[in-house]
């Protein structure tokens, strides 16, 4: 250990502390205090716009047909749209592929690093250990497929944005960081599990100085700070799609939100139009 920097050994995982440093490293407290700031912009962003979201009326009927007619068949049609993404599947056989590919990969390898931030670690988490590997390729494979796509399909570039572009890096960024610590450049992830751990009890500890490690994690904590405001948020979105939750019963019930209840009667004078 360094002269002339005071430290308690105590094992960081035994819950009475941990690893505390009388002399606080500049990166780790600079990547603590970036990680407390996205993950407040990330809470706050996302639920205020789910706020929105909920809030926002719908005045007309326009689920997207074959709809269901009844409630039960909403709730069995969103679960085929967010497990499977049957809407894409219809639309774009690669894309499906690609799509289902990334956000598959990404779910098994955000649930493998969950014992970056558990201790005893959960069984089932242990469970997907080995699977998050290959997972970690599949994300890959998806995105790179994706932003092939962007680049290669002449209309699909034309309606591209630059934040489109940025935001497929910025993933692959990610992903291709945290292969490259596991089979080029390893790291000390008992480290890693502390530092996090730590955050979690307000504590700073040590993160390691490894400069993928660094670029990872920062790279985390950037799509944290711009999730609320990108178009990543169709994830949350999807859950209040008029046109993927509304049952499809205009027929046989009168469509009418709550704030055209509260409008006033038209003038006697005044005349309503019929249809036809």
């Amino acid at each position: 250990m360094p002269a002339g920097v005071e430290a308690d050994f105590r094992s960081p995982f035994s819950g009475g502390g941990g690893l505390v440093l009388g002399r606080k490293n500049v990166i780790s407290a600079f990547y603590a205090g970036l990680f407390y700031i996205a993950s407040i912009l990330l809470v706050v962003g996302v639920g205020y716009k789910v706020f929105r979201y909920a809030r926002t009326p719908a005045p007309l009927k326009i689920p997207v047909s074959p709809a269901p007619r009844t409630r039960t068949g909403v709730v069995f049609r969103m679960v085929r749209e967010v497990v499977l993404f049957e809407s894409l599947f219809k639309s774009n056989k690669w894309i499906w592929v690609f799509g289902y590919l990334f956000h598959f990969g990404m779910l098994v390898v955000l649930l493998r690093h969950l014992r970056y931030f558990t201790q005893p670690v959960w069984w089932w988490v242990e469970i997907v250990q080995p699977f998050g590997i290959y997972a970690g390729f599949a994300m890959l494979a998806g995105l790179g497929g994706l932003l092939l796509r962007r680049i290669v399909q002449e209309r699909i570039r034309y309606i591209s944005s630059p934040s489109d572009y940025l935001m497929l890096i910025l993933l692959i960024g990610i992903a291709g960081t945290g292969m490259l610590m596991k089979y080029v450049e390893h790291t000390d992830i008992v480290q890693v599990k502390a530092y996090f751990i730590g955050l979690l009890n307000f504590q700073i500890l040590e993160i390691p100085s490894s400069p993928i490690l660094l670029i990872h994690v920062g790279s985390v904590a950037l799509l944290m700070i711009i999730f609320p405001v990108s178009k990543l948020m169709h994830a949350p979105g999807l859950f209040f799609a008029p046109s993927r939750t509304q049952v499809d019963n205009a027929r046989e019930f009168r469509h009418e939100v709550k704030w055209a209840r509260n409008l006033p009667p038209l003038p006697e004078d005044i005349e309503q139009k019929k249809e036809g």
